[in-house]
C-alpha cells in the first residue's frame, strides 16, 4: 500500500528548497554575480523557436510537406507500374475461363497489321458487286420476332468461338467486314486455327482482347480456348456468362462453333463457308483478296458478310441508312424473311 507525503514533509521539502536558492543567493551577491538561473531542459519542444522558424522561412515550412506528398504519390506510381498493365475489357471477369487469369496472356495470336485491319472496311461497290454468294449457308431465322437487346437498348451481337477452330477462322472474316459497316474494332489480333486441326494452320483474326464501338448495336465475344495445345488440351480464355449459355442452350443444343446470336432475330451455327477456301493464303494475302469482287476469297468473305449485314440492318432497323438502302441488302433481307 502506498503513502502520500503528508502535508508537513511537503512543507518541509519546500522549505528546504527555499532555503537552498536563498543561500546561492546571498553567495551571489557576496561575489557581485547575478543569482543562477534553474537549467532548461533542452529536449523539450520551444514554441518559441517553432514560430521563429516559421516567420523567418515560409517558403521552407510549406515546401516541406508539399515533398512529402509528392514522394508519395511517386512511390505509388512506381509500385503501379510494377504491377503490370490491367485486364483488356473483353476478358473481364465474367468471361475468365477455368484456368485463366485476369492478367492471362494469349500467345497464340500476334498483333494485326494495319493493312490487314484496314482491308475489313470493304467499300461498298465490291460488297454490292459481290451480292449472294451461293457458296454461303444463310442465317435462320429464330425466336418470337422480339430483338434482344444489350442494357443500353441496343441490339445486341453475339460470338463464341474458340481460336483453334477453323471454322471460327473462316466465320471471323466474314463477321468483322459485317460489323465494320456498323462500327469501329480496335486491338484486334491475329492468329490461325491449330495446326493438328482439319485446315491446319488456318489464318484469321482473334476477337480476344478486342472492343468495338457503335452508335447501332453492341456486340460481345467469347474466344473461349487458345490456339496452342498444352498436355492435350487448348488453354482456356474466356467462358460464356449465364446469359451467354442460355442463348446456346435455346440456339445451339448440340454445341457447334462458332456460335452467332444476332439479337435472338437469327443465328448462324457453324461457318457460313469452308475454311477450304482460305487454305494456304497468309492474313496479308486474305486482305488482298477481300477487296476483289471476283476472286473466290471475295466470293466466301464478303458474301456472307452481306448476309450478316442484311440480319443486323433489320434489327437496327434500317441503320445506317446508307448500308439499309443498298438494293443488295436490301434484297437479301427480305430473303431472310425480315
Amino acid at each position: 500500500m502506498s503513502k502520500s507525503n503528508s502535508p508537513n514533509t511537503g512543507r518541509a521539502s519546500a522549505a528546504r528548497s527555499s532555503t537552498r536558492v536563498s543561500a546561492s543567493s546571498r553567495a551571489a551577491s557576496r561575489r557581485n554575480e547575478p543569482p543562477r538561473r534553474p537549467r532548461q531542459d533542452r529536449t523539450a519542444p520551444n514554441p518559441s523557436r517553432a514560430a521563429t522558424f516559421r516567420a523567418r522561412h515560409p517558403v521552407l515550412t510549406t515546401l516541406v510537406p508539399l515533398g512529402l506528398v509528392l514522394a508519395i504519390v511517386a512511390t505509388m506510381v512506381v509500385i503501379k507500374l510494377a504491377q503490370g498493365p490491367s485486364t483488356p475489357a473483353s476478358a473481364d471477369a465474367s468471361h475468365l475461363g477455368a484456368g485463366a487469369s485476369s492478367n492471362s496472356l494469349d500467345r497464340g495470336t500476334v498483333a494485326l497489321s494495319p493493312s490487314v485491319a484496314a482491308a475489313l472496311n470493304v467499300p461498298a461497290s465490291t460488297l454490292d458487286a459481290v451480292g449472294r454468294s451461293s457458296s454461303v449457308v444463310p442465317p435462320s431465322r429464330v425466336g418470337d420476332g422480339s430483338i434482344g437487346r444489350a442494357a443500353d437498348g441496343k441490339p445486341l451481337i453475339t460470338y463464341v468461338g474458340a481460336e483453334y477452330c477453323p471454322y471460327c477462322a473462316a466465320e471471323r472474316w466474314a463477321l468483322a467486314v459485317a460489323l465494320s459497316r456498323f462500327g469501329t474494332f480496335t486491338n484486334l489480333a491475329g492468329t490461325h486455327s491449330a495446326s493438328q486441326d482439319v485446315y491446319p494452320d488456318t489464318q484469321t483474326l482473334s476477337f480476344y482482347g478486342s472492343s468495338y464501338t457503335s452508335p447501332y448495336v453492341d456486340f460481345q465475344s467469347v474466344e473461349q480456348t487458345t490456339n496452342e495445345p498444352v498436355g492435350g488440351s487448348y488453354p482456356a480464355l474466356q467462358t460464356p456468362t449465364a446469359q451467354e449459355r442460355a442463348l446456346l442452350a435455346t440456339y445451339d443444343s448440340g454445341g457447334s462453333i462458332p456460335f452467332l446470336d444476332i439479337a435472338n432475330h437469327y443465328v448462324i451455327t457453324g461457318s457460313s463457308y469452308s475454311p477450304q477456301v482460305l487454305q494456304g493464303l497468309s492474313r496479308a494475302q486474305i486482305a488482298a483478296q477481300i477487296g476483289d469482287a471476283k476472286s473466290a476469297v471475295a466470293q466466301a468473305i464478303d458474301g456472307a458478310a452481306n448476309e450478316i449485314t442484311a440480319a443486323i440492318a433489320s434489327v437496327t432497323p434500317n441503320l445506317p441508312g446508307r448500308v439499309a438502302a443498298s438494293p443488295v441488302i436490301a434484297s437479301i433481307a427480305k430473303g431472310l424473311g425480315a
